[in-house]
C-alpha cells in the first residue's frame, strides 16, 4: 500500500507531461508546419543542441510564424518537440 501511495504523485505527473505534450503537439502542427516538416529536427546539422535551446528556437519560430503563445503554450511545444525528437530528458527547459 505504501509503495502505491508513493507511485500516485509519480502517475499524475506523468499524465500531466503527457497532455501538455499532446496540447504541444496540436499547437506544433497547427503553426510550425506552416513553414517546415519534421526534418528539420531529426537532421544531421540541427541547430538545437540543448533544452535551452530547444525553448529559444520554438520562441523565435513561433513570434515568425504569428503565434501568439504564452509561456505554458511554449513549454508544450517545448515537451512535445523534446519527446519525439530531441530526447534531452529533462522534462522541461528553463521558462
Amino acid at each position: 500500500m505504501k509503495t502505491l501511495l508513493l507511485l500516485i504523485p509519480l502517475l499524475l505527473v506523468t499524465a500531466s507531461a503527457a497532455a501538455d505534450a499532446r496540447r504541444g503537439k496540436q499547437l506544433h502542427d497547427s503553426h510550425c508546419m506552416k513553414c517546415h516538416d519534421t526534418g528539420v529536427y531529426s537532421r544531421s546539422n540541427r541547430f538545437v543542441r540543448s533544452p535551452d535551446a530547444l525553448r529559444a528556437q520554438v520562441d523565435r519560430c513561433g513570434l515568425n510564424a504569428g503565434a501568439r503563445w504564452s509561456d505554458t503554450d511554449i513549454q508544450d511545444v517545448v515537451d512535445y518537440l523534446d519527446q519525439a525528437f530531441y530526447h534531452f530528458g529533462s522534462g522541461q527547459a528553463a521558462p
